[in-house]
């Protein structure tokens, strides 16, 4: 077990100042988990909206949760969205003697109704896998290897690992996707799912990729909707600037766990990994992730002009930019990109991350900083603001 400290810190004051707080992730991720940890800490009640039993406690929604006091959670709320009616009920009883947290695989819909049905009840926490401040440091390649599902990660062999995310895919695939009501073939969207594994770290061209797989270019752009929604792929969006420059207009895409991009990929171990095309785009996605992971930016963009400047990573903190690019070499150098990166979106620092031990000055307003000292960047960041 590893402990989330963060993660129920920041569940314990969601709970505490806000009527509903919605835990939302992709499913085997610790919410269930972490639920139960806050849940011991304090009186609470648990309800499985998958279990039969809990179902029938809910018959009367409104009755059984009106009346318990304390923390009430609610499990895979998704299988439920009649409740968000009824809780907005509750929520706006005075003297209110209960707060709710409602855990869901995200979906659309789930978000959507959450939002609009709750709007103003609500406090969301996204929860994702293990990252680099839950874990030892020497074991950040394994992170990267296995990615951060927690089975995955603390599974006890290679092989082990291996096994349990080719079944999360299935799984994923045959029975969550059909249980958000979406009816596409599981078969078909493996194949799709499996083409974005290669356009890894690529920006989107709808049109190439519906003639590969024979769909129009509106089917492969719902299929992109879905799994962004379930929290499998991340769309980074392009920044513009008013440059005089042809400027990327389409988002790039990142599967966001990086032990599921493997596996689609065909990897099994460390070596097929090395030896891989993919290579520095699948250490560029996970670095991307821990960063974002530590940062926690609300908004993030990344920047290409056509003439081949470009940023991985656009980040708007106070009044001021800052730029992170991600190099897979232990010892990287400055580039006209990163000069030009610097200049046109008026960048107050540039942090290039890279895999080496050392981080060091390379320029006034650019920093190589290595990824065991990546859990430094807010606070590096909280000094120049």
């Amino acid at each position: 077990m590893i402990p989330r400290d963060d993660y129920l810190s920041a569940l314990a004051t969601a709970v505490r100042r806000s009527p509903v707080c919605a835990l939302l992730g992709p499913r085997q991720c610790g919410k269930t988990t972490l639920a139960r940890m806050l849940g011991e800490r304090r009186a609470s009640h648990f309800f499985d909206l998958e279990s039969e039993i809990d179902r029938r406690r809910l018959q009367n929604p409104e009755l059984m949760l009106g009346a318990l006091s304390d923390l009430v959670i609610l499990d895979e709320i998704q299988n439920a969205p009649e409740l968000f009616s009824v809780l907005r009920v509750l929520a706006d009883r005075r003297d209110n003697p209960a707060s709710f947290l409602i855990l869901g695989s995200a979906s659309p819909q789930l978000i959507k109704g959450a939002s609009e049905t709750l709007a103003g009840r609500v406090e969301f926490i996204d929860l994702s896998g293990f990252d680099l401040t839950e874990i030892p440091a020497r074991e950040s390649e394994k992170l990267w290897l296995r990615g951060g599902f927690p089975r995955s990660f603390l599974a006890d062999s290679e092989a082990d690992s291996l096994a349990w995310r080719e079944g999360f895919i299935r799984t994923f695939l045959e029975r969550d996707i059909p249980q958000l009501g979406i009816t596409i073939p599981a078969s078909a969207m493996r194949r799709f799912w499996t083409m974005l594994a290669h356009l890894h770290g690529q920006t989107w061209n709808a049109s190439e990729l519906g003639r590969s797989l024979g769909l129009s270019d509106k089917t492969v752009r719902s299929y992109l909707d879905i799994l962004t929604g379930t929290y499998m792929v991340r769309q980074l969006q392009p920044w513009h600037e008013n440059i005089g420059k042809r400027q990327v207009k389409a988002p790039k895409i990142y599967l966001r766990d990086s032990g599921l991009l493997h596996n689609l990929l065909g990897l099994q171990d460390r070596f097929s990994l090395l030896g891989h095309p993919r290579l520095g785009a699948s250490w560029e996605g996970f670095a991307l992730e821990q960063v974002l992971h530590l940062v926690r930016p609300e908004q993030t963009w990344f920047w290409a002009t056509h003439s081949g400047a470009e940023l991985d990573l656009l980040i708007l903190a106070g009044a001021r930019r800052y730029g992170v690019e991600f190099k897979f070499s232990e010892a990287p150098g400055v580039t006209k990109s990163m000069h030009s990166a610097l200049n046109d979106l008026g960048l107050a620092h540039l942090w290039v991350v890279h895999p080496g031990p050392h981080s060091f000055p390379a320029h006034e307003k650019i920093t190589m900083l290595s990824l065991a000292d990546i859990t430094t960047l807010p606070e590096r960041i909280g000094q120049l603001v």
